[in-house]
């Protein structure tokens, strides 16, 4: 473990001499946390918290329980780091609310790992968007095990109409971390996308979430 570490390897000097960009995703996170333990440099820990979660992207998605199993960030820093993620869930919605959510895919993607990839079980979600395609809300309408008896297309229609929705992006979690689509996800969204057809919404994309990949039904040619 690096105890001592050289001064032109401190962060907050580092970012004052050259800008936020010219840190790298540990110096980001050591700056953030501020201080290590006892025993272990703030850089040494903020470098084992994104080995743990797999990278800024897991570490953003981690849940609260998740944060508390790791030795070093007490109450205090999980707290930041939540706020952190949940400042991370707002900008991004923010982003998909002023531009058309098609012409932004990578912030879709986004957005659904951060609400999405660390739940552990299933949980489908609908992104309702409006005739210009910018994101009005998204909601979380079904959890568990996702079948077409657990998913009732009424319900989603009942929703894109309470919104006003003239789109919608469907979006589910596997928390085995494969976000290859089963079969049934497959038939699942063809049964939402007739179902949502007769009110005039149209589904855009299905997404599968799962802790580092977003695969994309659109993309792919399953839509």
């Amino acid at each position: 473990m690096h105890t001592n570490w050289p001064k032109q390897a401190r962060p907050r000097e580092k970012l004052q001499q050259f800008g936020a960009q010219s840190l790298s995703d540990v110096e980001l996170l050591a700056l953030l946390l501020r201080t290590g333990t006892a025993k272990t440099h703030v850089l040494d820990l903020a470098s084992t918290v994104l080995e743990q979660f797999g990278g800024l992207a897991g570490l953003l998605s981690a849940s609260p329980k998740a944060l508390q199993a790791v030795n070093g960030l007490g109450p205090a820093k999980q707290a930041e780091l939540s706020a952190v993620a949940e400042l991370a869930k707002r900008a991004t919605a923010q982003t998909l609310a002023a531009k058309p959510a098609f012409t932004q895919p990578q912030a879709v993607k986004h957005y659904l790992q951060l609400h999405l990839a660390h739940l552990p079980k299933e949980h489908f979600a609908v992104l309702f968007l409006d005739s210009q395609h910018h994101l009005l809300t998204m909601e979380t309408l079904f959890q568990g095990t996702l079948n077409q008896t657990s998913v009732y297309p009424r319900e989603i229609v009942v929703r894109a109409l309470h919104h006003g929705a003239a789109a919608v992006i469907l979006a589910h979690n596997h928390p085995s971390g494969c976000a290859e689509p089963s079969r049934a996800d497959v038939t699942l969204t063809e049964t939402v996308k007739q179902a949502l057809t007769m009110v005039d919404v149209r589904v855009l994309d299905h997404m599968v979430v799962a802790q580092g990949a977003v695969y994309s039904m659109a993309e792919q040619g399953l839509l």
